[in-house]
């Protein structure tokens, strides 16, 4: 299903918004009241390693990015609470949602948003020194409280990412779908279509998948060049599906 009229963006309430308590702050300035955008998916995400650097795939050459990870994956918030690592993932749906909800929440650094827009959410975020074994500082990591997607484009791969097309209701979903007609497996981060013990079923015949996704493991099991990586379509299928150790 296609519908070029609706415009949706990814928000991620990560974990430091979680430990602060703001989740409740977040949802009223975001509210339809507010922004004239509306909820069309959300859910409790436990992230998982893959699903954290598929995300920040972007960064994955930074000094920066192990950290960001854990911090995505709840580590660094909740270093002795295993139980308590998730975001929350929301898509919002409405008119330049992605540009209304960014101009919403502030600047992405939140000195910079203290400076600009104070009295925005990411102003009550900080930043944090990142040092090497050594203890010398290589960077900085962001805790600015949530993601959100930058445009339209970045919004559509990453809700791509985060929700499968049943998590957002029919009438909702602005990507393209498709009946999967194939059992797709996935077993030690390796694709395939016949069942191996120990083995996780990504998609079965009958499912609703998105039609990129589909396209991407029908080229990558004939080993041909894939619109989008294994990991960026796994992730999704594997969310609160399987727990990570903190090693």
């Amino acid at each position: 299903m296609s519908n070029a009229r609706l415009e949706q963006t990814l928000v991620l309430i990560k974990p430091d918004a979680l430990k602060n308590s703001l989740t409740g702050y977040v949802l009223s300035q975001l509210s339809e009241f507010h922004t004239g955008l509306c909820f069309a998916g959300a859910k409790i995400v436990h992230v998982s390693r893959l699903l954290a650097e598929e995300h920040y795939a972007e960064h994955r050459d930074k000094a920066f990015f192990s950290s960001l990870i854990h911090y995505l994956m709840g580590r660094i918030h909740y270093a002795a609470e295993p139980g308590k690592r998730r975001v929350i993932a929301l898509v919002y749906q409405g008119p330049n949602a992605a540009a209304k909800i960014r101009a919403y929440v502030g600047p992405t650094n939140p000195h910079t948003a203290r400076h600009e827009r104070p009295g925005c959410i990411r102003a009550l975020g900080t930043l944090v020194p990142i040092v090497d074994p050594q203890g010398h500082v290589i960077g900085q990591r962001m805790e600015n409280l949530l993601h959100t997607s930058a445009d339209d484009k970045e919004a559509e791969r990453e809700i791509q990412l985060w929700f499968k097309p049943n998590d957002i209701p029919p009438l909702m979903r602005p990507y393209d779908t498709e009946i999967n007609q194939t059992h797709y497996y996935l077993k030690d981060y390796q694709l395939t279509t016949a069942y191996e013990t120990g083995a996780t079923c990504l998609i079965a015949p009958g499912d609703v998948a998105w039609k990129a996704d589909l396209e991407a493991l029908r080229a990558l099991t004939r080993g041909e060049p894939a619109p989008r990586s294994l990991p960026a379509v796994a992730a999704k299928y594997l969310i609160n599906e399987q727990q990570e150790s903190d090693e």
